[in-house]
C-alpha cells in the first residue's frame, strides 16, 4: 500500500487465495474507521466493537468470491458494517433492550463520503511512508496501536523525549498531509 493511492486490489486477491498476512494488512487498514461508522450507527462502544468483529468475520468469509470494483475496500466494508449494525439493533430490539431499530441507517452511511476519506488515508499512509525507519515505527507504535510514549520508547530503546517529539512533529506533518488532501 505504498504510493499516492491506496489500492487494494493486489491485498484483496492475496486474501483471496488465503493469506492470512494480506488480511491481516486489510484489517488493519481499516479497522478504526470501521469501528467509527459503527460507533456511528449502534451508538455503543461495546456494541461497536463487537459490529466491527463481525464485520472482519463476514469478510473473511467472503473476501474468496468477492469482486473489488474500485481500488478500496473500505466501502465495501462500511456496507457489510451497515449491514451488521442493523442485525445488532434488531438484535437488541428482540432482546428487550430500549433501542429501537434506527430505519435511517441505510441513509447514515455515505459511501462516497468514505471513498473521499479513504483517499485522504492513503494520502496519510504516503506521508508516512515518506518519513524515516524510527518515525514510522514511533508513528505505528504510537497512533496505529495506541502504545504510549514510555512504552514505545522502550519498545524502540530510545528516550520518552525522543517518541513524544517526533511524534509531535509526525502528527503535525499527518495533519497538514490531511488538510491538503480533503481542500483539494
Amino acid at each position: 500500500m505504498t504510493g499516492d493511492v491506496i489500492d487494494d486490489r493486489a491485498l484483496v486477491a492475496r486474501a483471496a487465495g488465503g493469506s492470512e498476512d494480506a488480511f491481516r494488512s486489510l484489517y488493519r487498514a481499516y479497522v478504526r474507521p470501521v469501528y467509527w461508522i459503527a460507533f456511528g450507527l449502534v451508538h455503543d462502544e461495546s456494541d461497536a466493537e463487537d459490529v466491527v468483529q463481525e464485520t472482519f468475520v463476514v469478510a473473511w468469509r467472503k473476501i474468496p468470491k468477492l469482486r473489488l470494483e474500485g481500488a478500496s475496500l473500505l466501502p465495501w466494508l462500511a456496507t457489510v458494517c451497515r449491514l451488521q449494525a442493523q442485525n445488532r439493533l434488531r438484535s437488541r430490539r428482540r432482546h428487550g433492550e430500549t433501542a429501537e431499530l434506527d430505519e435511517r441507517i441505510p441513509a447514515l452511511v455515505d459511501v462516497e463520503n468514505q471513498v473521499v476519506e479513504a483517499e485522504t488515508v492513503g494520502a496519510i499512509l504516503a506521508a508516512v511512508d515518506g518519513l524515516g525507519d524510527l518515525d514510522r515505527e514511533i508513528f505505528r507504535l504510537c497512533a496505529a496501536e495506541g502504545y504510549g510514549y514510555q512504552a514505545a520508547a522502550e519498545t524502540l530503546g530510545v528516550s520518552h523525549g525522543t517518541v513524544r517529539n517526533r511524534l509531535s512533529r509526525i502528527r503535525s506533518r499527518v495533519r497538514a498531509t490531511a488538510m491538503e488532501t480533503e481542500t483539494s
